[in-house]
Order: C-alpha cells, then sequence, then structure tokens
C-alpha cells in the first residue's frame, strides 16, 4: 500500500513533484488522527522523530529550571540540551531499571523519557505516566515512544490515551521502527492543540516544508494499514 501509493503520487511522469507539498501535512494528520481517535489540530509531524522532538526541546523546555530525564536513555536528549542551551539534570534509575516518579517531583522545565525505555526495556506504566504528569500541571512531558510496539501496547496502551485528561503530556512516535519506513523519515507528536501550536511555530520558523510528497502519501497509506 505504501509503494501504491507512492506510485500514484508519481503519476506517469512525476510532473507533481514539481509542486511544494502540504505545509500543513493535513492528509497525514488526518491518518494519524483516525489511527489514534484523535482530532487532527492535536497531531504534529516532521522529518523523523528527531526533528520532532529537536522542536520540543526548542519550544518546550527554554524556562530556566533543568529539564530531568534518566541517566539510561536516548542518548540524543543531552545533546539537544548543549545545542539549545538548556540546563538539564540526569536522573538515576532504580536498581531495577526503572523510573521513580517521586525522583521528578520538583521544580523543573519539562520532563522527557522513552516509554519503554530503548536501552533497558522497561515499561512505565500509565497509571504512573498519569499520577507525574497529575503532580506536575505545569511542566511538559514528552512520552518518547519509539519502541512502543515492540512490546508496549500488549502490556499498555500508548499514552495518547493520557492526552485528553493531562494538557501537559506530548506523545511522540515514529514510522521509522515498527513499520520499517526509517527511509521516509516521518515522525509525529500528538498533544491537546496548544502544545501542538507551540511545536508548529517552532517548525514554521525553521521549514514550512519538513516532509517531502512522497513521505506524506505514504506515510497516510502506513497509517491506515493495520
Amino acid at each position: 500500500k505504501v509503494l501504491a501509493a507512492i506510485q500514484a503520487e508519481l503519476g506517469d511522469d512525476a510532473a507533481r513533484l514539481r509542486l511544494y507539498p502540504d505545509p500543513n501535512a493535513d492528509l497525514l494528520k488526518a491518518a494519524i488522527a483516525r489511527t489514534h481517535e484523535v482530532s487532527p489540530q492535536q497531531v504534529f509531524v516532521g522529518n523523523g522523530s528527531d526533528e520532532v522532538l529537536a522542536h520540543a526541546f526548542h519550544g518546550l523546555f527554554q524556562h530556566g529550571q533543568p529539564l530531568l530525564f534518566p541517566d539510561v536513555s536516548y542518548s540524543f536528549y543531552p545533546v539537544y540540551c548543549g545545542l539549545y542551551g538548556i540546563p538539564y539534570e540526569a536522573v538515576a534509575l532504580d536498581e531495577q531499571f526503572q523510573i521513580r516518579v517521586e525522583d521528578y517531583q520538583r521544580p523543573n522545565a519539562g520532563i522527557i523519557f522513552p516509554n519503554p525505555n530503548a536501552p533497558t526495556g522497561r515499561l512505565l506504566p500509565l497509571s504512573e505516566v498519569a499520577r507525574l504528569a497529575a503532580g506536575l500541571p505545569d511542566a511538559p512531558i514528552v512520552v518518547d515512544e519509539a519502541y512502543v510496539d515492540f512490546g508496549g501496547l500488549d502490556v499498555i496502551p500508548t499514552a495518547v490515551a493520557l492526552v485528553q485528561q493531562f494538557p501537559n503530556i506530548l506523545v511522540t512516535q515514529t514510522l521509522s521502527k515498527s513499520r520499517s519506513l526509517a527511509g521516509l523519515r516521518v515522525g509525529f507528536a500528538i498533544g491537546q492543540p496548544e502544545l501542538v501550536e507551540a511545536l508548529t511555530r517552532v517548525k514554521d520558523s525553521f521549514n514550512s516544508y519538513p516532509l517531502d510528497r512522497l513521505a506524506l502519501v505514504g506515510a497516510s497509506a502506513a497509517m491506515d494499514d493495520e
């Protein structure tokens, strides 16, 4: 289905490639919204989840206080902090390599963590994610679900289930892993419209067209193909 969608977009002579892609990515946002049962206004898309995360760091975490994330975690988190001048603290995991919510209940610029945590494979249950968000209502909390399809959904559902209840939660995912489309470079975030608008402002100041026409139609087909 992905290849068929890309071929249809190309047509017989690839003439459509003369045209800029949709800067709002409405087709893809609608497909993601259908899959996750949210509104398109709650969806942000970017050139891989790394770009989505970079915009989150730039747009959500610059508040003077340190950003908090696990000490065993995605190695790009401190890189982004260095790039954008964000102070951070790497919070130690417990003896079972799990996040302790209590360790994050203090002043901060925000919290980000992978779920499941890619280096350890450990999952933080949604009840604990909810407890974290409830205890820090003014802190943006980014749940990086790059690997949620690998041993996540059979144990816990995606944290998208918490987005309607907690306006400070932003969930990021990618099509690179479970959908095997790393070459298309498509990632996305789901949150309440205020957080999505903040990311959109950063994106439009950087690049209005992060996803090309072929990536948009291919990723849309992939989202609709369960």
